[in-house]
Parts: C-alpha cells; sequence; structure tokens
C-alpha cells in the first residue's frame, strides 16, 4: 500500500501585510516546484477569498486567530492538532509556544527586540516587548530548524537564544522589479531628489538621515528629501520635527502606488537606507532594480547583502552620511559604477533558489 504524502502547513497569516512578501512569495514557487507534498496553507479571513491555489496539491484554510493574542497560543494551537499536519512553518515569530508538532521557523531578525516603538505606551510595549524576547527563545529552542535570511541574523539568533548555530540554515530573499508602468509624483517631476522608502520606526534613523540633509542643502540648495510611506502617529511626529526645526524640501509623500514608487525609484538621485538594523534590506534591492545608485548604512546584515554595489557610511555620524551622499551626486563616475554594480548584485538572489532551499529543509525535518 502506498504511503500518504507528507502534510505541510504554512502561516500565511501575514500575506498581504507590509511583511508578507516573504511567505507570498514562497507559497508561490513551492506550488510550482513541489508536486510530491500536501500543503495547507493558513489565511486570515480578509485574505481568504482573494488567494487562490494552483497546484492541486495545495489548499486554503480560514486561520482568524491574530499575532501575539491568547486566541494564538491557544485556539491556533487546537486548530493545527485538528488538522493533523506532519510540519508547520512558521513564516514569522509568533506562533502557539505550547504546539507540540514539528516546526520549522523564519526568524527574520532580531529588531523588535531590541527597539523601541515611540508610538506605543512605553510601560506596555516594554511589557510586550520582554515577553517577546522569551518567545523569541523558546520558539528557537523548540523548533526543529530555523530559516534566516542573512548571515548575520543567523549568527545573532544563535547568540541571543543560546543554540547552535547548525540548526539555522540561512535562505537569501531576493527583490521582483515592478511590472507596472512608472507614474510621476506630479509635484517631484524636474526636481533633484534623493529618497528613502519605509516605515519610520526608530531603527530606520530618519532623523539623523533629515540632519544630513540639511547639512547637504549648504551645497546643494536645490535637493529635495523625499520620505514615501504611508502616513502613521511616528511619521506625524517626524514631520511635526521637520517643521520645528525649519527644515526645508523634505518631502513627505504619504502612502504611494507600486507604479509611484518604481517612478521614485527610477528618478531620484539616490536611493539612502540609514537603517541601524536590518534583517535583510530589502528596499536598497528593490532601488538596484530598477537603476537606483544606494548610499547605505554599514550596520547590520546591509553590507552583506549589498556588496560593493553601495557606498557605505557610519548611520551614527551625521557628516559622514552627509559626505557619502555628496560623493554620489557629485562623482558621476562613482554614481554610474554603483548603478552598474547594483545591477550585478541583484542577480544573486532568487525567490525560487529560497524556496527549493525552504523545500529540501522540510524534508529534512520530515526525514528525523
Amino acid at each position: 500500500m502506498a504511503s500518504t504524502a507528507p502534510t505541510i502547513a504554512i502561516d500565511a497569516r501575514e500575506l498581504t501585510a507590509s511583511t508578507g512578501r516573504y511567505v507570498e512569495r514562497l507559497i508561490h514557487y513551492l506550488q510550482e516546484i513541489d508536486q510530491t507534498h500536501k500543503y495547507i496553507i493558513l489565511l486570515n479571513p480578509g485574505d481568504f477569498a482573494n488567494w487562490q491555489p494552483t497546484n492541486k496539491n495545495f489548499k486554503k484554510v480560514v486561520c482568524p486567530y491574530k499575532e501575539f493574542t491568547f486566541d494564538e497560543q491557544i485556539a491556533l494551537k487546537d486548530q493545527l492538532i485538528q488538522l493533523q499536519p506532519d510540519l508547520v512553518h512558521f513564516a514569522m515569530i509568533q506562533q502557539p509556544v505550547l504546539y507540540k508538532g514539528k516546526v520549522v521557523t523564519t526568524i527574520h531578525d532580531l529588531t523588535t527586540a531590541r527597539f523601541r516603538n515611540p508610538s506605543k505606551n512605553p510601560a506596555v510595549f516594554i511589557t510586550k516587548q520582554q515577553v517577546y524576547k522569551w518567545v523569541i527563545k523558546r520558539v528557537a529552542h523548540k523548533s526543529n530548524a530555523i530559516i534566516t535570511p542573512t548571515e548575520y541574523v543567523k549568527e545573532d539568533i544563535a547568540k541571543f537564544a543560546r543554540i547552535n548555530s547548525r540548526k539555522i540554515t540561512v535562505t537569501y530573499e531576493s527583490a521582483d522589479p515592478i511590472l507596472e508602468k512608472p507614474e510621476p509624483l506630479h509635484k517631484l517631476e524636474n526636481e533633484d531628489f534623493i529618497m528613502f522608502v519605509g516605515r519610520p520606526q526608530p531603527h530606520k534613523n530618519l532623523y539623523r538621515l533629515i540632519a544630513a540633509f540639511n547639512l547637504l542643502q549648504q551645497s546643494k540648495p536645490g535637493l529635495k528629501l523625499v520620505l514615501a510611506g504611508k502616513t502613521d502617529p511616528t511619521y506625524i511626529q517626524v514631520e511635526q520635527w521637520v517643521t520645528d526645526q525649519a527644515i526645508k524640501n523634505v518631502i513627505f509623500t504619504g502612502f504611494v502606488s507600486e507604479a509611484q514608487l518604481k517612478w521614485l525609484y527610477l528618478n531620484c538621485r539616490a536611493y539612502i537606507f540609514p537603517s541601524l538594523s536590518e534583517g535583510f534590506g530589502l528596499p536598497g534591492l528593490e532601488a538596484m532594480c530598477h537603476g537606483a545608485p544606494v548610499v547605505s548604512s554599514n550596520l547590520t546584515s546591509l553590507p552583506e547583502i549589498y556588496g560593493d554595489a553601495a557606498l557605505y557610511f557610519d548611520p551614527l555620524d551625521v557628516d559622514d552620511m552627509k559626505t557619502k551622499i555628496l560623493e554620489v551626486l557629485n562623482n558621476s563616475k562613482l554614481r554610474d559604477g554603483l548603478i552598474e554594480k547594483g545591477k550585478n548584485q541583484i542577480k544573486k538572489y532568487s525567490w525560487q533558489k529560497m524556496a527549493e532551499q525552504t523545500l529540501k529543509i522540510y524534508e529534512t525535518v520530515l526525514e528525523n
């Protein structure tokens, strides 16, 4: 009698969230490369109708339990026990810590464990942060295998959770070119600008970027700094600070569409990434995809991912940041060289390769 193919459940509750690109691409390519295993894709109710499997071995199940809730710890654990998968892949750290089945966990970075969110109540946030640190350590020990997006995060997790790094596998992520036709932001047409895109969390280091830009305006008075990202309480705080400091030429776009983001990448003088902590640094690779030269922080995973395709600065040194940005703006040979190196650098990364490596991890865990 033929044995039944193993069933793998993938927690895709964040499929369409800002952090969901990883799990969305993973499931996309697993459907192309794996005709053997059966898959259960756990989706939050808002994503259930819109996501449709393209492989007959994939089925979707509603999972209405939010991250960091008692429902996640109790009801999701019960749901998994009822589904009886042979393996569960949690694409993020959040999961039922008492679930006893075979587990693979992707840990993207330790940023949330190290930086505070100024828009949250400090006492509540610190308490939650301590719980989060405990969850990371618990998950790292109980998971059968751990996936990280970089060698930097691999070593960071091993030290933080005090586990053997051989338990951890690096699967590099990737960046896709935006396919939509570029749509200009009319107030920026015919303007010289540098840019950043993303959430304004403390580790993104936007205040120092703005301070460096302010210095830069002494020699580049017509230059604009574009900060692209959905308006939220933290962005409002940054905007108010810019007003209070009377810093000119800082443009807050609010939410931009993919077509508008593509136009920004294609037309900026440079993409600036001042972050203090990144697990992978996807925006810099996206910028390289569209021919933008990247000027980046030299901390954490960023030199590992960008290689020689970025010009690096000390993100704690505003003057160094200003100097490096100015070098790229003033030196066309350097700028053109970074653009060319960026196009070569992105060829090193592939979502399909990431999915193939992940499938091998599943198979190893299932065999043991």
